[in-house]
């Protein structure tokens, strides 16, 4: 099964395009209405997806801590079965 697209991913890339895409367009940024709220919604789910990544990791406690020192120990039996 494939892995679903992060719909928060889909956002942020969906309005950081609509912003560019709006800045370009003019050139007085700082009076436009219309980009300045494009940008409050790119921030707002910019803002979710930090508050979401931070919940996730809080639940996951010790755990995230014991990932990094399990991928260490499968380099040696690779340099093991070269040396023999």
């Amino acid at each position: 099964m494939a892995k679903q697209k992060d719909p928060l991913e889909e956002d942020i890339k969906r309005l950081r395009e609509k912003v560019a895409a709006r800045k370009a367009k003019i050139e007085n940024a700082q009076g436009d209405a219309a980009l300045r709220a494009l940008h409050k919604r790119l921030k707002r789910v910019q803002r979710k997806k930090r508050a979401l990544a931070s919940r996730l990791a809080h639940a996951q406690g010790k755990k995230k801590e014991a990932k990094p020192a399990a991928s260490p120990p499968a380099a040696p039996p690779a340099a093991a079965a070269a040396a023999g």
